[in-house]
Formats: C-alpha cells, structure tokens, sequence
C-alpha cells in the first residue's frame, strides 16, 4: 500500500489553531471579545501523525482554560479579580495528551498483554478490514472475549491462542457477538465504512459538544451563588465538581477543572476496577467511595449533588438514569446544576449503549485504517496518543465552564454532552497533515515534575496551559479511591 503523499498526496488545508478556537468558542455562545486573551503558539506536525492531533488538542485545551480565566474574572469582579491572558504551545499539550508518567521510578504499561489487534478470517468482508481491535485491560472484559473464543480464561492464555482462534472469525461477526455481551471489541473499517454506518450518521449530525438548557421541574433556576473563593488565587476556587468517571477522557476533563482551582471529588464504586493512570488523572482531586447500589449510600450521593455545582460523569447513557440520576432528577435535586456527559458513541442511535475507547473508536472510524495508509503501511496504525480521550477530556471541561457561563446569564440548567465518536468525526473533518508521518518523536524534557502521591512518588508531565496571574496548579496530592470521605471541602479551603 502506497504513502498518500506519494501520490496525490494527503489534504493539507488544517486550519490555524486559533480558527478552530473561536468556532469551539463562538458555537458554545460565548463572547467572541474574549478570544483576543487567547495565544495559542506552535504549529503542526506537532506528532508523527497524519491527523491534526496537535491543532485538536490545542483549540480544546485553550478554550477549557481561557473559559475558566474568563469565569473566575466575570464572578470576582466586584473583588478585582484579574483579567488575564491565557496561552497554550502545540508541544505541551500533546506531552499532556501523551498520558506519560511514572511512579517510584516505574513506568506503568499502557497496555495488558492481550489487549490489541487482531488478523480475522476475512480480509475483504464487506464493511469491515479484516481486524479487531480487543480491549482487555480488565479482567471481566478479557476473560469474556477468552469466553466467546472456548479459550482458557485467566492471564495465561497465551496471545497466540487467540490469534489462531479469532482466524476463524469473520471480524464484523465476532464484533457483534462480543458487543452483544458487553464485551469492549470493535471491527476495524475503512472511513468509507464506517460513514455508511447509521450510528455515524447520527454522530455527524450532533454537535461537537452540546450544551442544553435542561427541565428542571418547574423552577426558575436562578443563576447560582458559587463565586471564586480568592479570584487572585484560582479563576474555579470553590466551585464543586462530583466526578463519576472513569478511564481517560472523564478524569481528564476532571483533572482539567482542578488545575484551575475546582473542588473535584472523584466518587469511585469500590466493586470496580481502575487503570493505573488513576495516578496521574487524579491529581488535585479528592477521591471517595460511594456504592450506589446500596440506599443509603445513594442517599449520600444526592446530598452531595444538592451542594455542587457540576456534576460530571462517563458512564453509559441511561446507567445512573436507573439510579435516579438522570440530568432532570439533578436538575430537581439543584436547580441550576450544571451535568456533564460522556458516551462512546453518542447518547442517541443504535449503538448508544456499546461500550468503546479511544482505541475502539478510532479502530472503527476508520482512523487506523486512514493512519496507516498516509505511512505507507498495510496493517492498522493507531494515532501516536490518545487524542480521541485528551479531546473529549478538555471539551467535556471546556462545556462544563461554557454552561457555567451561560448559567451567570440566564439561570436555569444544563446539561452538556460530548462523546468519543464526535471528537473523532470532529478531527477527521480538520484535515490530514502532509508532512506529518515525518515529525519527530515527542521529548519530554523539561516538562516533568514530581509530586508525592498515596500511589508512591509520581512524576507526570506539567500541565499545558499557562494562565498570566494564577498559574494552573494541583494542590491536592494523587490518591487512591477511596482515601477521603464522601464530604465536600469547606468553601474556604
């Protein structure tokens, strides 16, 4: 297979970070004035990469910061809060997106040995490439794809076997079987492919990140009374975010909102597994316990509902629907609440309620298949980071704050919705970097900075945004779910 560029070579027309900043901008209905505080430095190939990785992450991560800068200054006037500049350099932010860090010295994998790619029987089936992609980096979910294969369940089942065993399966086939029993596979497909699906026609027509006024039962919802605990300190100081997240996009967008100040409790369930990249998701955060299967435990999360601000969350749509957290039940439990949404997929269509990743997603998009033909490669080629996870991570923060915004102004609430898919469909339609397979390999010198941590000592790279008066920062150490109570931090401190 041939290097695009070798031919008629990739599009190139990526437009400038700064023209992809003010549509995220403008589109969220904010002040258009406001984007002359915004410097957005560097330029693609900012990774070895065909996509507009760098340009993406960019525009997402400026608009998160400068919407903070803008809120903490718009509530602390009348205390003389600053009014300050805020910039973001192409470099930073994919060392940021590359989720590189290491605890006691040691590099965690980003990887189980049988999560990854595989060859199946078909190579020419319609609709698909012939490969899957399998996420097994938890435990339930590899010993259910071992399951579907009649193969030994337990890490010992060796990567050959399944190879060998999924050489029998046609990839579209064993995608809907293990889709079917919640298993976390995807079917790798051409762009082509994967735009004459239904679900990606239903992606194409939502919004990048949607931001709603939502029914909250009948109140006006008048604009809330949070107000930065010290605008010359954080622009978000006292603002109470519950996260119900996991992985990476949701405890990205978290870690996001923490940097500028937020108070982020991070509620865990204690029955479900974490990624070692907790670690380095949970900086700045407060890290509780909560089984909502249990009532009075349930009971507790609506007490902290009734006295926050945000309530952020990625599970799949309709899941704490059933628990009776629902954006509307939120909305009656705090009016004025501001609810923010992760999926997939999207909220709507028929595969709404499949499970997915970043490397899923961009598997059945037809990223992969796309990547490697720009670098003259037949298999697969993932993107050089997870840039479907940093995106929605820094949109999902950047509409929390736009909400916010539009809450100031006209009360009510809100709920905010971004998925993987979208971000995906988003950096496709920014066009291909010509030069980009010849970028050099990202460096992190100079970026990495220590902390201690309840996971032992974390060295993690800085993060990206550069705010001119109050300086992003994390001020509570990482620490495992579970460490502190289910109780939200007096507005002072």
């Amino acid at each position: 297979m041939k290097p695009l560029a070798a031919g008629p070579g990739l599009p190139s027309a990526v437009p400038p970070a700064a023209q992809v900043a003010r549509a995220l901008w403008c589109d969220a209905g904010l002040a258009p004035e406001a984007l002359a505080r915004l410097e957005l430095t560097g330029a693609e190939p900012a990774v070895p990469s065909s996509f507009a990785v760098g340009t993406a992450l960019q525009a997402s991560l400026g608009v998160a910061a400068l919407a903070a800068a803008e809120l903490g200054a718009a509530h602390g006037a009348a205390q003389g809060g600053p009014l300050q500049r805020v910039s973001v350099d192409t470099a930073d932010v994919v060392r940021e997106a590359a989720c590189r860090f290491t605890l006691d010295g040691r590099e965690p994998p980003a990887w189980e040995p049988l999560s990854g790619l595989y060859r199946c029987a078909d190579s020419d089936e319609a609709g698909s490439a012939g490969w899957v992609r399998v996420h097994a980096n938890f435990a339930h979910h590899r010993d259910g794809v071992l399951r579907l294969l009649g193969l030994p369940e337990g890490p010992h089942t060796p990567r050959a076997a399944i190879e060998a065993a999924l050489r029998e399966w046609p990839a579209l086939r064993f995608e809907a079987e293990a889709s079917a029993r919640g298993l976390v596979v995807a079917a790798v497909r051409t762009p082509a492919q994967w735009r004459a699906l239904e679900q990606a026609q239903g992606v194409a027509a939502e919004p990048l990140v949607s931001i709603e006024r939502i029914d909250d039962g009948g109140s006006n919802a008048a604009p809330t009374g949070w107000r930065p605990t010290d605008p010359h300190r954080a622009p978000l100081g006292g603002l109470r975010v519950l996260e119900l997240t996991r992985i990476l996009a949701g405890p990205v967008a978290g870690r996001t909102l923490a940097a500028y100040g937020a108070d982020v409790l991070l509620v865990n369930a204690p029955h479900l597994p974490n990624i070692e990249a907790i670690a380095d998701t949970s900086r700045g955060k407060l890290s509780a316990h909560l089984d909502l299967r249990d009532a009075e435990q349930a009971a507790r999360l609506r007490e902290l509902v009734r006295a926050g601000d945000v309530f952020l969350q990625g599970y799949r749509p309709g899941a704490l629907a059933a628990y009776g957290f629902a954006p509307q039940d939120l909305a009656r439990l705090k009016p004025g609440i501001v609810c923010v949404s992760l999926s997939a997929y999207g909220a709507t269509g028929p595969w709404a309620q499949r499970r997915g990743f970043d490397s899923l997603v961009q598997s059945t998009m037809g990223i992969n298949v796309a990547e490697a033909e720009a670098f003259g490669e037949t298999k697969p080629r993932s993107l050089p980071l997870a840039a479907l996870d940093y995106g929605a991570g820094y949109l999902l923060a950047f509409g929390a704050l736009a909400a916010l915004h539009r809450q100031r102004r006209e009360g009510g609430s809100w709920h905010v919705q971004v998925s993987l898919a979208g971000v995906g469909h988003w950096l496709q339609s920014l066009g291909r970097v010509n030069d980009g397979p010849h970028a050099a390999p990202l460096s992190f010198d100079g970026v990495m900075e220590e902390s201690a941590s309840g996971f032992g000592l974390l060295c993690a790279v800085r993060h990206a945004a550069r705010l001119s008066a109050t300086p992003a920062q994390w001020l509570r150490p990482s620490m495992p779910p579970g460490s502190h109570a289910a109780a939200w931090p007096s507005r002072s401190g």
